[in-house]
């Protein structure tokens, strides 16, 4: 099976360092593309869970295949997320084609895109962290309880469900914050003449036009790799949602990893950060 031509991927929420993130899943996606430019758009590493007691050799394999694109000259923007929030003291780090930033502007094909995690339209995040921090055990928890559920009915041959998602469109106020988050952020980005805002932060995969009183603007979500395996693709002009399915993506293998010197001393400059990140939490 041939890789895919993309002009640009955006990915977030992967949580990688949590039980919940399907980093197996997510490798097999990079592995099936070739892309011209890569957001990482927050929470790509779940620093606020992070420990070093589970870091399967998995999730190190997402960090080299992302270190490998730098090394192949594909331009790579990390966008901090509340989970990854610590890496924001390196805003403005460039590292080869790997830049650090907590928002950003691209132009794609005259139109301008407002790239941002989401985190800061979140009251619970700016009132109440550690209220957020205890949720996002809870979520964690859930979702592996989950996934040995969905074993079990795969065992059985019923179809998967989820939890999360059940509980999301049970409560009101959940649907409620979800409406708030998409319809602030279009508000914002149509005040500021942008024809696109795209963010995160709410694991809700989405592409849909807004309007208000003064114009519209396309909102895009790229969800996450911890229930929806999705990610935003921009394409000859096009958005699209990829939905991961596993016929739709090569078989985990292992990529080259020949570099050459000045690639090899950008990839160790970005393994320093990620050691200084870590040590820096403990």
């Amino acid at each position: 099976m041939g890789k895919r031509n993309v002009d640009l991927v955006i990915i977030s929420d992967v949580h990688l360092g949590t039980y919940g993130c399907h980093a197996k899943e997510l490798l097999r996606y990079l592995q099936s593309i070739n892309p011209k430019a890569i957001v990482l758009n927050g929470d790509i590493i779940d620093i606020w869970q992070f420990s070093k007691s589970y870091w399967p050799q998995s999730h190190m394999k997402v960090v080299r295949k992302i270190m490998k694109y730098v090394a192949e000259n594909v331009p790579v923007y990390y966008l901090t997320g509340n989970h990854d929030e610590m890496l924001r003291k390196f805003t403005g780090l460039n590292v080869g084609s790997f830049k650090l930033q907590n928002k950003l502007v691209l132009n794609l094909d005259g139109k301008k895109a407002w790239l941002f995690h989401g985190d800061v339209f979140d009251v619970t995040m700016q009132n109440s962290k550690w209220l957020a921090k205890l949720g996002a055990i809870g979520y964690d928890t859930l979702i592996l309880i989950n996934r040995f559920v969905n074993w079990c009915l795969k065992l059985l041959g019923r179809e998967k469900m989820s939890f999360s998602k059940r509980i999301k469109a049970r409560f009101k106020d959940a649907v409620k914050f979800i409406n708030d988050f998409e319809n602030t952020a279009a508000d914002l980005a149509i005040e500021n003449g942008y024809s696109y805002v795209i963010c995160g932060h709410i694991h809700q995969p989405e592409i849909r036009k807004i309007d208000n009183e003064k114009g519209s603007v396309i909102y895009l979500n790229s969800g996450d790799w911890v229930e929806n395996l999705t990610a935003l693709e921009y394409h000859n002009g096009e958005w699209e949602i990829f939905r991961y399915e596993a016929s739709d993506c090569m078989e985990e293998s292992e990529d080259s990893t020949d570099v050459d010197h000045q690639d090899l001393n950008a990839l160790l400059d970005m393994k320093a950060l990620l050691i200084e990140v870590v040590q820096s939490k403990e």
